[in-house]
């Protein structure tokens, strides 16, 4: 099954450690966060890295209020600057905040701004462009995704070197919260950030970009962390198609890839000069059903269609074992709060009809848009799914969709579509973007009032004990009532030649190093 990495956020984050944050990225620093002796702590600069992803849009832009897909995402990553970074193994370490604390409450936290970033037009960082830059996605006015995780913040000042947070209620995992990919530091003028010149302070700065395409960048001569991007420069290019990926790979156009084909990963392997790289996280794929239309709206008929798929033959056919059966909420064994002793949904054609009765049914037929940009082998889970379906007095109709467009023009806007999701750090972050009520990313259109008073409450809650009970009834509400299908959690799989190094410890909460590979990474 590969190279396997569990991340270390079940147990592995201490409260302590969250409220009170500090880091020095030095040598000794980025040696003891990503698993490498401080002897053999110096990788080699130069090269260009090019890296060929499963995503990519031609409606992709600079505004990170709309990132939605992993090329964008590692876009934005490589020539941005966030407050905290989230490191390899799943603790947080400080970016452009050096460090933070919080009010014994939880509720006021306070980020201490790091002197002397520099933008890649020359400016420098200010505490002004934090406010800025978060400002952005708040508001009523805001169509930002991050908008509901950032809502709850009452009030943003400056104090002096530092950025004071106010919340309307105390947030354990807030410095998780200002982590996110959507919220880089940009500069601001007049209080305002401009979202669409492609200027940060990260690692690599743009010299030409065409959306959906590729993107051309070079390193950031004044990068302050001198133990970071070490490549010349760095190309991103968007080959959806997976057997073009890989070709690539093998053709030496490019040196790194995700989203490897499972269905010939075992052949792929082989190959001279390659090397798979598996990290298993909170990647999940689902199917989501819009619960605003019928038959969707019937609870009765989503509890059929979640007792109609055969999970582990998804596993097996689909992930060629490189990932775990899902229970039909988005949180995985290695969050926190993870709900184990949750009844597992399982494929049965009895309880389906089960339900189709208890909707006045005998039968139902719907139709279900996959597409590769969904996740690779989502057209054929959709086959798989129909098969299942078919012993339940369920007739599902996969429908290929165009690879181009799919997150712009199918996924919420279909009624039942096929879905990759990254997962998020906490079981916070995740409802929150992906289930709270109103979230510009609720895919199923999904109201529960329990789910979002418990969303709330669960958010401020300090005693562990309490809040473990909180999260899992939400995902039992989640898995019983809730519009999606979540059948595998699936392991992030990556390829490249064997000049490319990395780290011996690599992140699992999203692909490609937690999106940080052209920073993380380097050629031997």
């Amino acid at each position: 099954m590969g190279n396997l990495i569990k991340p270390s956020l079940q147990g592995g984050v201490s409260r302590r450690s969250i409220l009170q944050g500090t880091a020095a990225i030095g040598a000794t620093a980025f040696a003891s966060q990503f698993g490498i002796s401080p002897a053999a702590a110096q990788p080699k600069k130069g090269g260009t890295l090019r890296i060929g992803m499963a995503h990519g849009n031609t409606n992709d832009n600079y505004d990170p209020g709309t990132w939605d897909n992993a090329y964008v995402q590692v876009f934005g990553t490589a020539r941005n600057g966030y407050l905290v970074e989230i490191t390899a193994d799943g603790s947080l370490t400080g970016e452009v905040a050096e460090s933070w604390e919080a009010s014994p409450d939880a509720k006021t936290w306070t980020f201490k701004i790091r002197k002397g970033i520099a933008y890649h037009d020359g400016g420098t960082v200010t505490p002004e462009d934090v406010v800025a830059s978060i400002n952005y996605h708040r508001g009523e006015d805001s169509t930002s995704a991050a908008k509901p995780f950032v809502d709850p913040i009452e009030d943003i000042s400056v104090d002096g070197d530092n950025v004071v947070f106010t919340l309307e209620a105390g947030n354990a995992d807030f410095p998780f919260v200002v982590s996110d990919y959507h919220l880089p530091i940009l500069p601001s003028k007049d209080g305002k950030i401009e979202p669409s010149n492609g200027i940060g302070c990260g690692p690599y700065k743009v010299t030409n970009y065409t959306p959906g395409y590729i993107a051309e960048l070079t390193r950031n001569p004044d990068y302050w962390k001198t133990d970071r991007a070490h490549f010349d420069g760095v190309v991103l290019m968007a080959i959806v198609d997976p057997a073009a990926r890989q070709a690539a790979l093998m053709t030496g156009n490019v040196d790194v890839i995700d989203g490897v084909d499972l269905k010939t990963v075992a052949l792929f392997q082989r190959a001279p000069n390659v090397s798979i790289l598996s990290t298993t996280g909170t990647q999940h794929y689902t199917f989501a059903m819009d619960t605003r239309a019928a038959p969707f709206s019937d609870n009765n008929v989503r509890m059929a269609l979640k007792h109609a798929i055969n999970r582990q033959e998804l596993v097996d056919k689909i992930l060629f074992g490189y990932g775990s059966v899902g229970n039909d909420h988005p949180i995985s064994p290695s969050n926190r709060f993870y709900a184990g002793d949750l009844e597992q949904t399982t494929y049965d054609p009895d309880k389906a009809k089960y339900y189709l009765k208890q909707a006045g049914l005998d039968s139902v037929k719907v139709q279900l848009s996959a597409a590769d940009a969904a996740f690779g082998g989502a057209v054929d889970a959709a086959v798989l799914f129909s098969s299942s379906a078919e012993k339940c007095g369920i007739d599902i109709q996969p429908v290929r969709e165009p690879n181009d467009g799919y997150w712009s023009d199918v996924w919420m806007k279909k009624p039942f579509s096929a879905v990759y999701w990254g997962g998020r750090p906490t079981e916070d972050w995740m409802f929150t973007v992906a289930y709270a009520s109103g979230a510009p990313w609720n895919d199923t259109f999904w109201e529960n009032e329990r789910f979002n008073n418990l969303l709330v409450t669960a958010r401020s809650e300090l005693d562990e004990g309490r809040r473990a009970d909180m999260y899992r009834e939400m995902q039992n509400l989640v898995r019983t009532d809730g519009g999606v299908i979540i059948p595998m959690f699936a392991s992030y799989v990556m390829a490249h030649t064997d000049k490319v190094q990395h780290p011996e410890k690599v992140a699992a909460n999203w692909t490609l190093d937690g999106f940080r590979a052209v920073e993380r990474w380097w050629f031997a």
